[in-house]
């Protein structure tokens, strides 16, 4: 247990290359809804189909990667991951247009595939049952600050120095990684790949625990990273009633989106680590899981409500921390699910659904947003969370009761 306990460096370096790869992406999701004139679009259903257009397309990318990844060594993949990054990220400051741009999302969404499947792969290889939550976590917490910086950067600098300058800067330290990625990562063929040949011959599709895993990561990403996190400044613009001045700054809609959201991310490295290791223990993963659900179909009933701004930020801020359960507890189902001879097909299959659902979220987000309004959307959304949660404590009352709770 503690050799894997201390095997970190592996999930550090993979993780911190991604971070810095998702910059342009991030930054996206929080100014395209606020500026979405400055990229040439000209309506708000098009932003709904630029931020889904990268999710759509790695549904069926997904398999073509998972199929390359046993026959390219992760540098490989992680090198063409960056390059794709860099070239996407560069363009969104510079291109114009519903089209072009749409192109250019196409080419992040099989950048990130490669990204995310590989970085699933080094946690597999570098983990068992009894750190794996905790690596988990640390992998989530260490990428997802290139979320923090990108949305924090947008959202701040988007007025102040300009969209293109900040597409530029991130773009430049997207080649900077080329060097480290040549260096750190292994020109070798997955570890997990190449000692399970039999990998193909098992079916996913009939196992039902793990068709439950892969239901519930197609929820939580529809939820969390399709809805809450694509509709965060939307929301912050409806219960805003004027800008901010701080040390002379007049900071806006996307701004405090962007500080709220750094709030998060600059403490997942703590917390989604700290989660994961009170999933791998006596808790176990699904009460965790029972703990989100619940406490998210609440506050997504409050959280449209107009109240106090002090009152819903301290909402935000538990969502957000709800979201880390959320995301944690899931991959480190879907991994504990992999841990055997269909480890790579059943990751392929995670990282496809998770997809579908970050794909679902912004469409139907901004559709619901367009036709009956923001408070509709996290009501039914809410909704849904409850229901899901009379679902898995269903499921947990007969795992007890037929004793195969150890599976999870």
């Amino acid at each position: 247990m503690h050799e894997k306990a201390v095997n970190k460096s592996p999930v550090i370096i993979i993780a911190i290359i991604t971070a810095i790869s998702i910059l342009g992406n991030e930054m996206l999701l929080i100014v395209m809804p606020i500026y979405w004139e400055f990229f040439g679009l000209t309506a708000l259903w098009q932003v709904g189909i630029i931020l889904s257009i990268n999710r759509i397309i790695r549904i069926p990318i997904n398999s073509v990667v998972g199929w390359c990844y046993q026959r390219i060594s992760k540098r490989t993949g992680v090198l063409i991951a960056v390059v794709l990054a860099i070239i996407s990220t560069y363009s969104y400051g510079t291109l114009k247009g519903f089209w072009l741009l749409l192109i250019m999302r196409i080419l992040w969404g099989i950048s990130w595939s490669l990204l995310r499947l590989g970085g699933y792969l080094t946690v597999l290889s570098s983990s068992n049952r009894q750190t794996r939550g905790q690596l988990i976590g640390l992998y989530n917490g260490l990428w997802g600050l290139g979320t923090l910086i990108g949305m924090l950067i947008g959202g701040l600098f988007a007025d102040l120095i300009g969209i293109k300058w900040i597409t530029t800067i991130f773009a430049i330290l997207g080649v900077l990684t080329l060097p480290f990625a040549v260096r750190f990562v292994p020109n070798s063929l997955s570890e997990v790949d190449t000692k399970r040949p039999t990998d193909g011959k098992v079916s996913i599709l009939k196992n039902k625990q793990q068709l439950k895993i892969l239901f519930n990561g197609l929820l939580v990403a529809l939820i969390v990273y399709g809805i809450f996190f694509s509709t965060i400044s939307k929301l912050m613009e409806y219960q805003m009633n004027q800008n901010f001045i701080i040390l002379g700054f007049s900071l806006g809609a996307a701004a405090v989106a962007g500080i709220v959201q750094s709030v998060k991310l600059g403490t997942d490295p703590f917390t989604a680590p700290l989660i994961g290791r009170l999933s791998d223990g006596k808790m176990g993963r699904i009460p965790m899981l029972l703990f989100a659900y619940i406490l998210g179909a609440i506050l997504f009933v409050f959280i449209p409500l107009s109240m106090p701004f002090p009152l819903f930020l301290i909402l935000i801020f538990a969502f957000q921390l709800v979201a880390t359960i959320f995301i944690t507890t899931s991959d480190s189902l879907a991994a504990d699910a992999a841990n055997g001879p269909a480890s790579v097909k059943m990751m392929t299959h995670y990282t496809l659904v998770v997809d579908l659902g970050s794909a679902l979220g912004p469409l139907i987000s901004f559709i619901v947003l367009d036709f009956i309004g923001i408070k509709w959307l996290y009501w039914i959304t809410s909704l849904l969370l409850f229901i899901t949660f009379i679902y898995w404590s269903i499921t947990l009352h007969y795992q007890k009761r037929s004793k195969v709770a150890e599976t999870f």
